[in-house]
């Protein structure tokens, strides 16, 4: 999304009001002072920024998002938003529940009090097919995304406006959908295990996944759900799934490639996220996860020029961070640039990972500058929403 990167909290030197000014030696006792003087122009006061009101902890506590079961609230979730000021919660597992039943699990947590009226994000994965969290009465049964694409674009479009109300209705306000993957070609499809192995794609070329993912995210938008495209910089090429295998390697994705391209038209649309992948990608940063990259989050600000909000992937169960503790996973994620952590197979690591990033903050003013500029960007994204 468009949304602007807010200033930190740090004073500023041109937001202090001007210092008195002595007169000069000799000045006449009947002159008027500079602080009477016409020709004396006070500065203007400093415009607060939204940040400003929230503490560090609170800063910290919205660049994570964190799972509960979506057919209950789970009392260590509710504890984490109440008492580290967690920013979002995610809706895992499956629901048949229905748009009631879900919405009064939301209100558990929406209930809580949010910093500076700074309200929740909440999530779930509703991409269609087998990755459907949400489902029982005033839920409709969401096609996979490669049937979804079958659609011509303006129906499309109209259909996910349809599930965006469904989610809107049940509390939910962010979509962790569409999926933006290239899949390699549909004779191959089942060799990618996490995308072309379950039906998420909307295609095999660029045209076709920017047109159809594209129409899915305006349908959402129009509902006032805010669409999330992933898993940058493309997971369709792949032959194991980051959330069961460690060290699943891409080498096919490149910096100036049709992966890439496609996030262009896609955030320039209108206001979005973007998740970042736990691959790595070996013609981008062949040395570590693409979520703990600053060479692949970097690609994403500078060569596709998304100021918006970039998630990780799941960085609490996926087997592909396995090899980090929490603590530095979430460490790592924010220092590549991610602005908001997701917590969400396995919530229990949260306090670890909110304690680490909040004592590297203390320590670290380069880093605490970082955790600045994600939480402002957090904020600007939720005063958005409708």
């Amino acid at each position: 999304m468009a949304a602007s990167i807010l200033a930190g909290c740090a004073a500023s030197p041109t937001g202090s009001s001007s210092p008195s000014v002595a007169p000069s030696p000799g000045t006449s006792p009947s002159a008027p002072s500079p602080a009477t003087s016409p020709s004396a122009v006070p500065s203007p006061s400093r415009t607060p920024d939204p940040i400003d009101a929230l503490s560090l902890e609170q800063r910290v506590g919205q660049l994570f998002m964190v799972g509960t079961p979506a057919t209950t609230a789970s009392p260590a979730t509710l504890a984490v938003v109440r008492d580290r000021h967690a920013g979002g919660i995610f809706l895992s597992g499956r629901s048949h529940a229905g748009v009631s039943g879900t919405a009064e699990v939301v209100a558990r947590f929406t209930a809580l009090d949010h910093p500076e009226g700074v309200p929740l994000w909440v999530a779930t994965d509703q991409e269609g097919g087998e990755v459907q969290v949400l489902r029982g009465p005033g839920f409709d049964a969401m096609p996979y995304g490669i049937r979804q694409a079958d659609l011509p674009s303006d129906q499309l479009q109209a259909r996910a406006e349809a599930w965006g109300r469904e989610l809107a209705d049940a509390g939910v306000n962010l979509d962790l959908a569409p999926v933006a993957d290239i899949v390699t070609s549909e004779a191959t499809r089942f060799d990618n295990p996490p995308i072309g192995g379950y039906g998420r794609q909307y295609g095999y070329d660029a045209s076709t996944v920017a047109d159809k993912a594209g129409a899915f995210a305006d349908g959402m938008r129009d509902a006032g759900i805010l669409p999330t495209f992933k898993h940058f910089p493309g997971l369709g090429h792949v032959s194991a799934n980051t959330d069961t295998t460690a060290d699943v390697v891409d080498r096919a994705v490149t910096p100036d490639g049709p992966d890439v391209d496609l996030y262009r038209p896609l955030t320039a649309a209108g206001p979005s996220a973007v998740m970042v992948s736990s691959a790595i990608y070996d013609r981008i940063d062949g040395s570590t996860p693409a979520v703990f990259s600053p060479k692949v989050v970097g690609l994403l600000r500078s060569e596709v020029g998304f100021d918006g909000v970039v998630f990780s992937d799941d960085l609490s169960g996926a087997v592909a961070v396995s090899a980090w503790s929490p603590a530095d996973r979430a460490v790592r994620a924010i220092s590549a640039g991610v602005d908001v952590v997701l917590v969400s197979a396995k919530p229990s690591v949260f306090p670890a990972m909110y304690d680490a990033v909040l004592a590297k903050a203390k320590a670290d003013p380069q880093f605490a500058a970082q955790v600045d500029a994600a939480a402002a960007r957090v904020l600007a994204a939720k005063a958005e929403m409708p």
